[in-house]
Formats: C-alpha cells, sequence, structure tokens
C-alpha cells in the first residue's frame, strides 16, 4: 500500500481574496466580442420568420430539428392520440372478426 502524502494551505480571511479568484471567470467567455446575444422572445420569431423558407426542411440545422428538439422539449406527439386512437379501433375490429367467424363456425356446425 502507498502512503499519499496531502497538504492543506490554510489562509486568514483577509487574505483569501487576494490569493484565490472568486469571481468565476472561467465560466464565461471574456474574450472580446464573444458577449452573448440578447435576443427577446419576439425578435427570435421575427428572424425565425424572416428565415423560415431559407431553413432546410431536414438535416441538422433544419425545420425537422426544430420540431424535433421542441416535440421532446415540451413532450408533446400529437400522432400518439390519433395512433393509440388507431390501434383501438384495429383491436376493436378485430374482436368483431373473430366473434363473426366464430358465429359462422357456429351455424355451418347446426346445419
Amino acid at each position: 500500500m502507498e502512503n499519499i502524502n496531502l497538504n492543506k494551505e490554510v489562509y486568514q480571511k483577509d487574505q483569501y481574496t487576494k490569493i484565490i479568484d472568486t469571481s468565476f471567470s472561467q465560466l464565461i467567455d471574456t474574450t472580446p466580442g464573444a458577449e452573448t446575444p440578447s435576443t427577446t422572445v419576439p425578435e427570435f420569431f421575427e428572424l425565425y420568420n424572416e428565415l423560415f423558407l431559407q431553413i432546410p426542411k431536414t438535416g441538422i440545422q433544419s425545420h425537422e430539428e426544430l420540431i424535433k428538439r421542441s416535440t421532446e422539449y415540451i413532450g408533446f406527439s400529437p400522432l400518439n392520440d390519433q395512433i393509440q386512437a388507431l390501434l383501438e379501433e384495429i383491436t376493436d375490429l378485430r374482436r368483431q372478426l373473430l366473434e363473426s367467424q366464430q358465429d359462422l363456425a357456429n351455424v355451418l356446425r347446426t346445419e
């Protein structure tokens, strides 16, 4: 087993802020011109409307991608309700068909 020596440096309260950077500057890009754009939601939609026809239908930066991301974000899937309704209708029709086949088989047996 190997021993590991740990050293702890302790600073006095008035020295701490002079020695340790507490500004979290590593979390932001401080290069000139790297400020995040301050686009508002109405400005975004105005720009989206202007670029609408220039945006490809499919691909990485496309209408399809916007739909996928938005659908995932809000948990919306309009087709799921339709698909579920159709699956229920198929199940009901299969049940009716099975009952009809059983009725027909019963009629043929009695003849």
